[in-house]
C-alpha cells in the first residue's frame, strides 16, 4: 500500500505559476512509477505528467508540454509538478498517482491522492 497526499493547489491569475507537491508514505516510493492527473467539472480525468521510478524519464501531455515539469525525490519520498504559464483552462482538482511503471491512462493506476483544488482565473 501506498499513501499519496497532494498539497499546493490554489487561485492563480493567469500567466501565474504554482507548485504542486504529493507526499508518499508506506511501501518503497522508489518501486513506483509516479503520474498527476486532473480533472475538470463534467470532464473525466486526463493525464498531464508522468515520471519514472528513478526520475530519468519524464513525459508529458500535449497541453501542458512547455509550462509544467514533473519531478521527484526518492530519498524525500516526494513528487513535484511546477505549473508556469498557467491558463484558465488548466483549472481542475489536480491528483497524484502510483503505478509499477509508466502509463497514461488512469484507470490503470493502483493508489491515488484525495486531490487538490487548482483555478486559474482570466
Amino acid at each position: 500500500q501506498v499513501q499519496l497526499v497532494e498539497s499546493g493547489g490554489g487561485l492563480v491569475q493567469a500567466g501565474g505559476s504554482l507548485r504542486l507537491s504529493c507526499a508518499a508514505s508506506g511501501r518503497t516510493f522508489s518501486m513506483y512509477a509516479m503520474g498527476w492527473f486532473r480533472q475538470a467539472p463534467g470532464k473525466e480525468r486526463e493525464f498531464v505528467a508522468a515520471i519514472s521510478r528513478n526520475g530519468g524519464n519524464t513525459y508529458y501531455a500535449d497541453s501542458v508540454k512547455g509550462r509544467f515539469t514533473i519531478s521527484r525525490e526518492n530519498a524525500k519520498n516526494t513528487m513535484a509538478l511546477q505549473m508556469n504559464s498557467l491558463k484558465p483552462e488548466d483549472t481542475a482538482v489536480y491528483f497524484c498517482a502510483a503505478r509499477y511503471t509508466y502509463d497514461d491512462r488512469p484507470t490503470t493506476y493502483d493508489y491515488w491522492g484525495q486531490g487538490t483544488q487548482v483555478t486559474v482565473s482570466s
